[in-house]
């Protein structure tokens, strides 16, 4: 009988079919495919141009679900700090003097306590109230909840030299800073029908920060 034939073994195949890979395009195409992964990991975080001392990649994306369509998928750009800037609301208004869009207040208390405020518009002076129904409050005390304009009246946003005040009614505000940002309050007010962001009335400071969108 004959022997059976056995194929050649595949290093004695034709080589000329096989694709030269060299070590640095194996790479390159590993990065590639890497960075694909990664970005539709990230596809539901918007970019931050700047480090923020106080969202973490769970407050961001949280916080961007509950925006605006207007500004979903704009980068957000750092423009107070109080770690950069100083505690002052009248360097707040100043950094924000330019600003034609909305932005984003995020206050750390000293209990920890992540909290703020989307307002449509950039704080500034004015003795009137001013914003659109957009505007609202929001807390991550203890899990992400945000509050929406209820209709009930339109006190969205008000600035002057002694405080920033959001939402309003009766005499209750639902996030109040002093002038130092330094001493804060919240009420459960009329505009948002909101719950107390921080764990107590008033609260201290212990950072902020107020982010644009471009």
């Amino acid at each position: 009988t004959s022997t059976p034939r056995i194929p050649p073994p595949a290093c004695f195949w034709d080589l000329k079919s096989v694709p030269i890979i060299t070590v640095e395009e194996a790479k390159r195409r590993q990065s590639v495919c890497s960075f694909c992964e990664d970005d539709g990991e990230d596809d539901a975080l918007p970019t931050l141009r700047n480090q923020s001392a106080l969202l973490e990649n769970m407050h961001v994306e949280q916080l961007a679900q509950s925006l605006p369509a207007r500004v979903q998928g704009y980068p957000w750009k750092l423009v107070y700090s109080t770690q950069e800037h100083g505690t002052s609301l009248k360097t707040l208004y100043r950094n924000s003097s330019s600003l034609d869009s909305p932005v984003l207040l995020v206050v750390r208390d000293m209990d920890n306590q992540i909290f703020g405020a989307y307002a449509t518009h950039a704080f500034r002076f004015s003795d009137h109230y001013y914003g659109t129904g957009e505007t609202f409050l929001f807390t991550f005390n203890p899990i992400f909840k945000d509050f929406k304009w209820s209709g009930e009246n339109t006190y969205f946003i008000n600035g002057d030299v002694t405080s920033l005040e959001l939402g309003g009614g009766d005499g209750k505000f639902g996030l109040w800073l002093d002038a130092d940002l330094y001493h804060g309050r919240s009420n459960s007010c009329n505009t948002f029908n909101n719950d107390i962001l921080s764990k107590k009335e008033d609260f201290v400071v212990q950072d902020l920060e107020v982010w644009t969108f471009e």
